[in-house]
């Protein structure tokens, strides 16, 4: 039975929530002055002992929420943590929610005697090994890097006073349900347990039902409510054109610090690949990247020097980058949740953002799966290199994209599903990267290069292919 705050606290302050003068002191040195309504709601069931159901959207604050009371237990029994075993473990979907959360403690505690270590995969094992069989009071971590330190008895789990689960939504999204089972088996029955979540599916309810005891929850914001001060779009446009309608976005000035999501890893490289053959700084970060070029990428992101990080749904939570002015979904998600993850990278810290979604024909399903999660429609652009506009503007110069063939000769409907293993006519080689109708680079104008083989010149734009009416399109807009 989840129990909510019996009243609602006043607070104004940090000082309110009877945190200790190190913690405060922390806190004041960073400039954090009033709790989040997370903050401000939790802390003080989390003081008293009690377990908690969390639910927020990203970006409220959820770290420092359980943070906070965590440094200050630990910190007022300060027994040191037995070899092999840690006091406080908190799991990560992520690495890199891994890592902020690690920061966040170091940052939070940085006037406290507590350990803490952060494992996750992609570095030395062995290292890591080594910093637990010492022993360590807070213990950040991923659930597959964990278990494997687990299997190596480099720690045990039997001396856990809190548990902590962030992001579970996130952790059932990309398989870990066996992971979490096997780690919370092995976790001692008298512990305090702490869920975060941005969503509450029912999967989620059940799980908490299993390890949570009478737990108080809060919740601060309806599930699934997108932030309120970004500005939501979407743009209907054929597969062909997504990344020359991408290039064209991002020529405006105001998009200074732009994430773009792809639903595979692939899809992320062949992006970033496309954007830096068009003279865009642009860096991709997925799971089959190193954890150092993650790192790296990230860092250039934060810095200013990549203007574009591509991303697949690894990036969605946890990435706290100030100043993200333009969130792109170049493919929809195919869970409507990770649509509000994906946005809640921008507009943060009250500043405002846009969100700009494409939809070919085949992804509209999904747009109506988002807009029915969100509770709202998400507002149509226009755009000249959208479906809309190629169709309007396309008959004027001979050709029908709905009934007409494009170039390799294969019908096309709207409906079709893109052959995502060419880039032209079935079976022949797809030419540098570049979408279906762009004009290369180097090519007169009337001179497309057509994989077709259609004859190009100075004449008429013939009814058979797409790049002539789409060098004039490009013209129009430009």
């Amino acid at each position: 039975m989840l129990r909510r705050p019996k009243e609602e606290i006043q607070v104004t302050s940090f000082t309110d929530l009877n945190l200790s003068e190190p913690l405060l002191r922390a806190l004041a040195a960073e400039g954090y002055e009033k709790p989040t309504p997370i903050q401000a709601q939790s802390i003080p069931s989390l003081l008293a002992g009690k377990d908690l159901l969390g639910i927020a959207q990203t970006g409220t604050g959820k770290t420092a929420a359980f943070a906070l009371p965590i440094l200050q237990k630990l910190a007022a029994h300060p027994e040191r943590a037995a070899r092999g075993a840690c006091r406080a473990l908190i799991l990560s979907p992520t690495r890199e929610l891994a890592a902020q959360i690690g920061e966040s403690f170091r940052v939070y505690g940085k006037f406290l005697k507590v350990s803490r270590a952060v494992v996750f995969g992609g570095v030395s094992l062995n290292k890591q090994i080594d910093i637990l069989r010492g022993g360590v009071d807070i213990v950040v971590a991923t659930p597959g890097r964990l278990v494997d330190l687990i299997e190596r008895k480099a720690l045990t789990l039997a001396k856990v006073e809190i548990f902590v689960l962030d992001e579970v939504d996130q952790m059932l999204d990309l398989g870990f349900i066996h992971a979490i089972r096997k780690i919370t088996g092995m976790l001692p029955a008298q512990r305090q347990n702490l869920f975060f979540s941005a969503t509450m599916p029912k999967e989620i309810a059940g799980l908490a039902d299993k390890l949570l005891t009478d737990p108080v929850r809060v919740e601060v914001a309806p599930v699934a409510t997108t932030a309120e001060r970004v500005n939501q779009s979407v743009i209907h446009v054929d597969p062909a054109n997504k990344a020359k309608l991408l290039a064209e976005l991002l020529k405006d000035n105001n998009m200074t610090r732009t994430l773009v999501f792809t639903r595979t890893k692939h899809g992320a490289d062949k992006v970033m690949k496309h954007l830096s053959s068009a003279g865009f700084t642009a860096a991709a970060i997925h799971g089959n990247k190193s954890q150092n070029n993650r790192e790296r990428a990230l860092a250039g992101f934060k810095a200013g020097k990549v203007l574009v990080l591509v991303a697949t749904d690894i990036a969605a939570r946890g990435i706290d980058v100030d100043g993200v002015s333009h969130v792109v979904n170049y493919d929809l998600p195919h869970v409507p949740e990770s649509y509000v993850h994906r946005i809640g990278r921008t507009a943060r810290a009250g500043a405002d953002g846009s969100a700009i979604a494409f939809c070919t024909p085949e992804d509209r399903g999904l747009l109506r799966d988002i807009e029915k999660t969100i509770r709202a429609q998400v507002p149509v652009v226009e755009h000249a290199l959208g479906l809309r506009g190629v169709q309007q503007l396309a008959p004027t110069f001979g050709w029908n994209p709905v009934k007409d063939k494009p170039q390799g000769g294969k019908p096309h409907t709207r409906g079709q599903k893109p052959n995502r293993n060419h880039g032209g006519a079935q079976g022949q080689k797809q030419s540098s990267g570049k979408p279906q109708g762009q004009k290369p680079q180097g090519a007169k104008p009337h001179q497309p290069k057509h994989d077709g083989g259609s004859t190009g010149g100075s004449q008429a734009p013939k009814r058979s292919g797409g790049s002539n009416w789409m060098t004039e399109l490009g013209k129009r807009q430009a």
